[in-house]
């Protein structure tokens, strides 16, 4: 038997926190001493206490874990519920890295307001091009919604088509629309690569033909998506300038790509213009 002291050092939880869980009921003392009150506890006790730190840590609430706990758990259910859990940590530490990196890449447009050179701007007509592609939708356009729907798209159909025997001929292609019957500011995201084959029934993707544009704003952007609103705001400022109009979202045409190094990508914005 060890006294409450004991127990809280093995455990390595506070004696404060074993009073807590032995007044709601959580966790009992094996034994009070009824003349001083002492609490002692079993050896056999660690076993609920490392079930209720677990739980705890998981995100549920001790009436949750107390819940858990008495339809006896096993360890291949907590375990299922730690991978769980796991995974929708690395989510969110995922998103929220997103976050920072906008962030900062928004405070860096800031600094240079005073220094975007719109004679980068070449407008030029764009031919018409045959993709395959896979798509989805993402919440709105924002960097912060479109990075993680569009990202596992061009692994997946470079895997597809790969596996159907069709060369790639050509850059690859994202480009937007709005999300047919979605409320808000949903997009479908088109992550296509160009080929050189005729639709066909068998496919897992799609065979599109991308109609060209008679006249188009474009922009060569150099560095991470993230930085990508710094080149579309040079972009938005020629089209203003030059009295034009944007029509739809623009097109990205991936003209380089290293893996694992964003600041070594170069990409061509393309969007369709009139005036």
């Amino acid at each position: 038997m060890f006294s409450i002291g004991d127990f809280a050092k093995i455990g390595r939880v506070s004696v404060r926190m074993l009073r807590h869980y032995d007044a709601i009921g959580l966790l009992r003392p094996a034994s009070v001493d009824p003349g001083s009150g002492y609490r002692s506890y079993h050896a056999d006790q660690l076993r609920r206490l490392n079930r209720v730190i677990a739980l705890k840590d998981l995100g549920f609430t001790l009436q949750q874990v107390q819940t858990l706990l008495d339809d006896e758990l096993d360890v291949e259910q907590l375990r299922g519920m730690l991978r769980l859990q796991r995974a929708e940590l690395a989510a969110r530490l995922a998103a929220d890295a997103a976050r920072l990196t906008g962030i900062e890449a928004r405070l860096r447009m800031i600094e240079n307001e005073g220094h975007m050179h719109t004679e980068d701007v070449v407008l030029k007509k764009i031919a018409p091009v045959r993709v395959a592609e896979l798509s989805a939708v993402a919440a709105s356009y924002e960097t912060v919604d479109l990075s993680p729907v569009i990202q596992p798209l061009y692994p997946e159909l470079l895997c597809r088509i790969e596996a159907a025997g069709v060369d790639v001929t050509g850059p690859s292609v994202a480009y937007y629309e709005p999300a047919p019957g979605e409320s808000g500011e949903a997009v479908v995201v088109h992550a296509s690569v160009q080929v050189a084959v005729a639709p066909r029934d068998g496919y897992d993707f799609t065979i599109v033909d991308l109609p060209g544009i008679e006249s188009a704003a474009t922009i060569i952007h150099r560095g991470s998506m993230h930085e990508a609103d710094r080149s579309m705001q040079i972009l938005a400022r020629w089209v203003e300038e030059h009295g034009y109009r944007m029509i739809g979202y623009a097109r990205e045409v991936c003209l380089e790509f290293v893996p694992d190094e964003p600041d070594k990508w170069v990409h061509e914005f393309q969007v369709e213009v009139a005036r």
